[in-house]
């Protein structure tokens, strides 16, 4: 009997001590796995928002959800090329 108390006792502590995977899963910082297996990288709850007529260096004006590189006075206010 004490051996089966023993047996038991030591699976408990195997099963305990066999910890689950991090939340990387072995994908590395900034990454997880997804459903199909493969290393994604996390999205968090930052999202740029771009506002209208506003210049961003290295891509330009943001209209209409497109990027455009110039700008010129038209009829009371601006037109995007």
């Amino acid at each position: 009997m004490k051996a089966l108390a023993a047996i038991g006792f030591a699976s408990v502590i195997a099963l305990a001590a066999a910890s689950p995977a991090d939340a990387r899963q072995g994908c590395g910082q900034g990454f997880h796995r997804a459903r199909n297996g493969a290393c994604v990288p996390n999205r968090g709850p930052r999202q740029q928002v771009y506002v209208v007529g506003r210049f961003y260096p290295g891509q330009g004006y943001w209209y209409n959800n497109r990027w455009y590189q110039h700008r010129v006075r038209w009829r009371n206010g601006w037109r995007y090329r």
